[in-house]
């Protein structure tokens, strides 16, 4: 290379990024250690559920932050507890979340604090090039957000895929400093780590680490791969052998039957008697709604119900929630003289008109929605 050769963008940041190369080389040693954990069909399904999961959060993350979001290439390995202050030499933000429904178990998104302000600043309506050198509180709120739509839409994907229903707890964000020792989210020395290349336009490029505890990633992979279902199957089975055996040896044992009597006893005969036959019920077109008994409405008149009323809505972004303030002006999308809805329990009965009744509003009602619309809704 010559003294006057200027160098590209390609080897600037090989140059800023030589510890690639040595990420490469321990992931590669680490391959031989996760096969003690997990066998390569269970690090694949371990795989496909963050695969699943996060291509669906990609896509709300990617309607958040108004930039194609691209989130790809899951690579399992092992990760030990000791391994925190090399894996994660500078601050990071770490997404805490736990699973109450379907699962009981937690996993650790982490991001690199760049990542986390580039998020925030255009969660805030920004450019993606944020200024500022630390991450703010307002800042940690907005990736917050962001992150709460994300792992929404991956619980969701999660329920579909293993059948089930699968909630999570609001995502906990904080940031993390590995210097300070072990991460205090994990109790097991092995974590099994997923890492994923992070996609934000031309904004983002870089990895994103899913920190799994191994008993919990053992648990969802053991799911995946039909362990129950595997059950199921084998249980309408029957080996004619053994059961032509265990005939033969009830019956050699002495046994206490009713039919012993020369009646049969007045249970069995009752049920012997009896016939079943389907039951039919009138359809909703035959009820007539409008009759309802005195007796029957006194079992409501201690049930609270709650009226109200709603005037519009109004979508707006976080910059510009921020940025509200005494005396701002928040327009709704409904024009000014139309009905307003008036609400029961969040359900939608009747429309009508504001009025000024002394010193208090009031709403006249001017439609009441009949029972078929309200049934429909």
């Amino acid at each position: 290379m010559s003294d006057n050769h200027i160098l590209s963008q390609d080897e600037i940041n090989a140059l800023l990024s030589g510890g690639l190369d040595n990420e490469e080389t321990e992931q590669e040693s680490q391959t031989d250690e996760i096969d003690q954990w997990l066998t390569l069909m269970e690090q694949d399904a371990l795989g496909e559920i963050g695969n699943i999961s996060l291509g669906n959060a990609a896509t709300s993350l990617s309607i958040l932050l108004g930039q194609d979001v691209d989130i790809t290439t899951p690579k399992v390995h092992t990760v030990h507890q000791s391994e925190f202050k090399d894996l994660f030499p500078t601050p990071h933000v770490g997404i805490h979340v736990d699973y109450t429904d379907g699962f009981l178990g937690m996993n650790l998104f982490v991001l690199q604090d760049q990542d986390a302000k580039i998020i925030a600043d255009l969660m805030m309506g920004g450019t993606g090039r944020p200024q500022e050198e630390e991450l703010s509180e307002l800042h940690l709120s907005a990736v917050q957000e962001a992150m709460n739509q994300m792992m929404g839409s991956a619980a969701t994907s999660m329920s579909t895929l293993f059948d089930r229903l699968v909630n999570i707890t609001p995502p906990a964000i904080r940031v993390l400093d590995a210097a300070e020792g072990e991460l205090p989210y994990f109790s097991e020395d092995i974590i099994i780590g997923v890492s994923f290349r992070l996609k934000i336009g031309e904004l983002v490029d870089s990895n994103m680490i899913q920190l799994i505890p191994l008993s919990f990633a053992k648990e969802m992979v053991g799911s995946l791969l039909g362990e129950p279902q595997t059950q199921m199957t084998e249980e309408p089975v029957v080996d004619t052998a053994s059961s032509v055996a265990e005939v033969e040896t009830e019956a050699s044992e002495p046994v206490e039957f009713p039919i012993e009597t020369d009646e049969p006893s007045a249970p069995a005969s009752e049920a012997a008697q009896k016939q079943v036959t389907p039951v039919s019920f009138p359809s909703f077109t035959e009820l007539d709604l409008s009759a309802v008994h005195e007796g029957n409405l006194n079992l409501l008149m201690d049930i609270k119900l709650q009226v109200s009323v709603e005037l519009g809505r109004s979508k707006k972004k976080i910059n510009d929630i921020l940025g509200l303030h005494n005396g701002s002006i928040v327009e709704l999308e409904r024009l000014a003289g139309e009905p307003v809805d008036v609400l029961v329990n969040n359900k939608l009965i009747a429309k009508g008109e504001v009025v000024v009744l002394g010193e208090n509003f009031a709403v006249r009602l001017t439609e009441i929605l009949n029972s078929a619309d309200r049934l429909k809704d």
